[in-house]
């Protein structure tokens, strides 16, 4: 079993920063990749950034420059560092990870952690 848990997620006012956090834990050979998406209400779930391979990374255009995706393979942990937050990133925001168990790649998802940018 593939569990991945975030924390980290809370209230801020705009202009403030949090800092996501999401470990894997279970019974797993490797993860292929990790990354984060989000869910804003009444709207689907949208890329925010990823590890795409190699080390690349990967940013919705609306995070750019004020979001920085962190890793640590030895640990299985992806992060989140968010700046400069506006209203409109306030969502439930979901840790991804493709997880290469006794099957090839699957995608397992975290249980969420809101985010709420206001004033």
């Amino acid at each position: 079993q593939v569990q991945l848990v975030e924390s980290g997620g809370g209230l801020v006012q705009p202009g403030g920063s949090l800092r996501l956090s999401c470990a894997a834990s279970g019974s797993f050979f490797s993860i292929n990749s990790m990354g984060w998406y989000r869910q804003a209400p009444g709207k689907g779930r949208e890329l925010v950034a990823e590890f795409t391979g190699g080390g690349s990374t990967n940013y919705a255009d609306s995070v750019k420059g004020r979001f920085t995706i962190s890793g640590d393979n030895a640990k299985n942990t992806v992060s989140l560092q968010m700046n400069s937050l506006k209203p409109e990133d306030t969502a439930v925001y979901y840790c991804k990870g493709v997880v290469v168990t006794t099957s090839p790649g699957r995608v397992y998802w975290g249980q969420g952690t809101q985010v709420t940018v206001s004033s």
